[in-house]
């Protein structure tokens, strides 16, 4: 599975922005996928999980109730919405593919397949 990961930009606090993740790979519609950020000077953290089918999803408190993950598997492609943005969301977002099919998971040592990821800038 290849990912790539696009999308980002600077907006203001409160703002929106849609992340994409493009996939290529004839099993990707098998992976759970998630989306991690890392900020400057810190570790890479969790923030959203999706399953292979799409039925279930999971969040970081952090971001619950203002991000949501969703996918297409006709299209390859995993989304992030995230609306009401704070500039300590404020680092830059990958996507990826769990290392198993099937699986999904909190944990970045999960996942065995990563986008380049993209920087998303909020100002106050």
């Amino acid at each position: 599975v290849q990912l790539q990961a696009s999308g980002g930009g600077l907006v203001q606090a409160g703002g929106s922005l849609r992340l994409s993740c493009a996939a290529s790979g004839r099993t990707f519609s098998s992976h759970g996928m998630g989306w991690f950020r890392q900020a400057p000077g810190k570790e890479r953290e969790f923030v959203a999980a999706i399953s292979w089918t799409g039925g279930a999803t999971y969040y970081a408190d952090s971001v619950k109730g203002r991000f949501t993950i969703s996918r297409d598997n006709a299209k390859n492609a995993v989304y992030l919405q995230m609306n009401s943005l704070k500039p300590e969301d404020t680092a830059v977002y990958y996507c990826a593919a769990h290392r198993e099919r099937f699986g999904i998971g909190r944990s970045p040592t999960e996942y065995d397949y990563w986008g380049q990821g993209t920087l998303v800038t909020v100002s106050s």
